[in-house]
């Protein structure tokens, strides 16, 4: 993703100068003077993005129709001039302040590590196979059906995704870094469990003692279950303490307590409950839209894009605009299977490629699970 505003092309700086020969800094100023061209165009385009986003907003509170003129009907500028040669950028880097290096997104250890820190909380392992019949059992429960389900976690994970997969990690080799915050079957991101914590913890609160007290459930049990109903109300109530938007929890989500609410994801008795919740949301956000049978693809659009968004992407004349048009910047160049298409392309690259997906290991086992449990039910 192309970077925030820079020096200006001809300027470099006495401390860099030293260490350039005359032809490094002859490159080097050919390369910023490129790079800062495209990042003004980039800045430019950007911004009229969001300018006729904000007149899409307006027209819907009017209820007027959109028209061409309230999108942006190219894609992205690219970047298409000289890089700089591996030397002069060796260079570069280690001039660069401490400061300006992105610290590592946090990972799984670290949910753990502050979940029990900030709340004493460790969450109860299982098997996949487990943790899938327990996802299977919650979907049907509310609504959702197995061809739903399994190809949003074909996308998401690959098709052999695992519970604790994160953003970015092979969960086969477990090698990798971090992208973002996205756990778990349906990559739900940490600010989706602050939000999910706040409105649904009492509920899940009662559920955990409801288990409890299920005839033949042995003691222990039935007291690991009362004490994860306490923590979850604590949780909640740390959650409700900020208000109810998505810029207040994804703050609140990047600090020791969020991080240790996103836990939440690695239990084997909550998680299935607070993922298939946020499937159903958007379930209730399609059917509000026109869509009461949405596919496995619909509903990705609105993960991607949210369920106000999505429902602009298939209009008639949203479907061939830019997908830059639904997206914010950084999501936009976060999700590599969003770039340079239309909103009808996405649609069908998200068909393909949940398609190529269910075939693999993860998606087959849970397409099975699914059937298991709908034959007990």
């Amino acid at each position: 993703m192309p970077a925030a505003g820079t020096a200006h092309a001809t300027e470099i700086k006495a401390e860099l100068a030293a260490r350039l020969t005359p032809a490094q800094q002859h490159t080097y100023i050919a390369y910023r003077e490129a790079r800062d061209a495209f990042e003004r165009a980039h800045r430019t385009y950007w911004s009229k993005v969001n300018a006729k986003r904000d007149a899409r907003r307006a027209r819907r509170i009017l209820a007027q129709d959109y028209t061409p003129d309230d999108y942006v009907l190219t894609q992205p500028p690219q970047y298409k001039g000289p890089e700089l040669p591996a030397d002069i950028a060796r260079i570069v880097a280690q001039m660069r302040p401490a400061g300006e290096t992105p610290e590592p997104l946090p990972g799984v250890d670290d949910f753990l590590r502050h979940a029990k820190e900030q709340f004493g909380f460790v969450p109860k392992v299982t098997t996949e196979r487990d943790f899938k019949r327990r996802y299977a059992m919650e979907s049907l429960r509310i609504g959702l059906t197995k061809d739903q389900v399994v190809r949003v976690y074909a996308l998401e994970t690959g098709g052999n995704g695992t519970y604790d997969t994160l953003s970015g990690i092979n969960p086969v080799t477990r090698q990798g870094t971090p992208k973002s915050s996205a756990l778990g079957y349906a990559q739900i991101l940490h600010a989706n469990s602050v939000g999910a914590a706040a409105k649904h913890g009492d509920e899940f609160a009662k559920r955990l003692l409801a288990l409890a007290t299920i005839p033949g459930t042995p003691a222990n049990r039935a007291t690991e279950l009362r004490a994860k109903a306490a923590i979850v109300r604590k949780m909640m109530r740390v959650a409700r303490s900020v208000p109810y938007e998505w810029s207040v929890h994804r703050r609140l989500a990047s600090t020791a307590k969020g991080l240790g609410i996103h836990a939440l994801n690695l239990d084997a008795d909550v998680a299935p409950w607070l993922q298939t919740l946020k499937l159903r949301d958007l379930l209730e956000a399609a059917a509000r839209a026109g869509y009461p049978r949405p596919t496995g693809a619909q509903l990705e659009t609105m993960t991607l894009a949210g369920p106000a968004t999505r429902r602009a992407m298939v209009k008639p004349i949203g479907r061939h605009m830019p997908t830059s048009n639904f997206f914010s910047e950084d999501g936009y160049y976060r999700n590599s299977i969003v770039r340079e298409r239309t909103a009808q392309e996405l649609l069908l690259a998200l068909e393909e490629r949940m398609e190529a997906n269910i075939k693999n290991a993860g998606s087959i086992e849970f397409a099975q699970v699914f059937d298991e449990v709908a034959r007990r039910k």
